[in-house]
């Protein structure tokens, strides 16, 4: 474990979601990159499209059904959490939804546990999935 079980209990939502971003920006990139094809430029906003708070809201949704009660405890909580005001072209409802998922993958991240991350994400990413192939085999985290 990164962190000890006390030490992620005092961690706060925001805290949980900053670490959470940088998490799912990463799965984001790799997967990205693992598709190939895509020049600098297209790469980054494509990046941007799947980070976004609207599109991270659409893939809470997806994920919130199968979450364990542990992990719906962690979303609630950073979901209610009070940050900052919701992005241009978020409502806060969507930037709200967006930051819990953000400290979900966080909380899970700061708990090496990799392979729900991977679960979850697949899942988020399903219908992205041209292929049909599972695009977070071996990724990063």
């Amino acid at each position: 474990m990164i962190v000890s079980e006390q030490e992620l209990g005092a961690m706060s939502s925001l805290a949980l979601a900053h670490m959470g971003d940088a998490v799912y920006e990463l799965l984001v990139r790799t997967m990205l990159c693992r598709d190939g094809g895509l020049t600098a430029g297209r790469l980054h906003r494509e990046t941007v499209r799947h980070v976004a708070a609207p599109a991270q809201a659409r893939a809470a949704e997806k994920i919130l059904p199968m979450l364990t009660g542990e992990e719906s405890a962690v979303f609630r909580r950073a979901r209610n959490a009070h940050g900052h005001q919701a992005p241009k072209g978020a409502t806060p409802g969507e930037y709200h939804a967006a930051s819990a998922l953000e400290a979900l993958f966080g909380w899970l991240w700061l708990r090496e546990e990799n392979e729900r991350i991977k679960e979850l994400f697949s899942i988020i990413m399903e219908d992205n999935d041209a292929a049909g192939r599972d695009r977070t085999d071996g990724a990063a985290p």
